[in-house]
């Protein structure tokens, strides 16, 4: 019997081999291949996004500071001289004609319990806290000149001691310290003594600071 010759099997044989290591590694190509455009159309997962914080503000900084509001300052009023002739109210009292500088008319016979009325006077946001009164007197009696606020009976807000100044036409200025007023007020002007004699004539009163 007539055997091939053993180096034509293995001839053979290692081509066999050869093919079916040929045919698998068609396979594996095809098989890569594949996968690889399954993972191309595979969408990537979106990353989780990361926070950026604000950057931090020291708390040493002070804040900046506000310009403070401005007010303007009220203006005061300049105080007219009140003529006691012209008062609302005269009550008990009766007018004459005066010898004081300026001339004019002035306010006499004045004793206890009489008094002048100024209704609406306005003292204004700056307080009056004096009154300058012109006074003149004949009589051996000291009285008090009073100043009260929206009633004749309400307490005084200042007053002075008036006294003989050499006779009924000789006249002087004295002044009366008053509380603090503003605003606008019923002026009542007051006379007290120790009795019911005739003390004081008056011509005129005027406020300031």
């Amino acid at each position: 019997m007539d055997h091939g010759s053993p180096n034509v099997y293995r001839t053979r044989s290692w081509t066999a081999r050869r093919r079916v290591l040929t045919s698998l590694g068609g396979i594996a190509l095809v098989l890569i291949g594949y996968g690889l455009g399954r993972w191309q159309d595979t969408p990537a997962e979106a990353l989780p996004s990361v926070p950026v914080a604000a950057p931090a503000t020291s708390a040493a900084e002070p804040a900046p500071e506000q310009p403070e509001p401005t007010t303007a300052k009220p203006t005061p009023i300049e105080y007219a001289v009140l003529q006691a002739e012209s008062a609302t109210e005269l009550a008990g009292v009766e007018a004459q004609d005066t010898e004081d500088e300026g001339g004019g008319q002035n306010i006499g016979w004045i004793n206890r319990n009489d008094h002048l009325r100024f209704d609406n006077f306005e003292f204004g946001e700056v307080a009056a806290t004096k009154a300058k009164v012109r006074v003149a007197s004949g009589a051996g009696v000291t009285g008090r000149l009073e100043i009260r606020l929206d009633s004749k009976d309400s307490a005084p807000v200042g007053e002075v001691s008036v006294s003989n100044t050499g006779g009924w036409q000789v006249w002087r200025t004295d002044t009366a310290a008053l509380q603090p007023i503003t605003g606008v007020h019923t002026v009542f002007v007051t006379f007290a003594a120790a009795d019911d004699s005739e003390f004081l004539n008056v011509n005129w009163i005027q406020f300031g600071r």
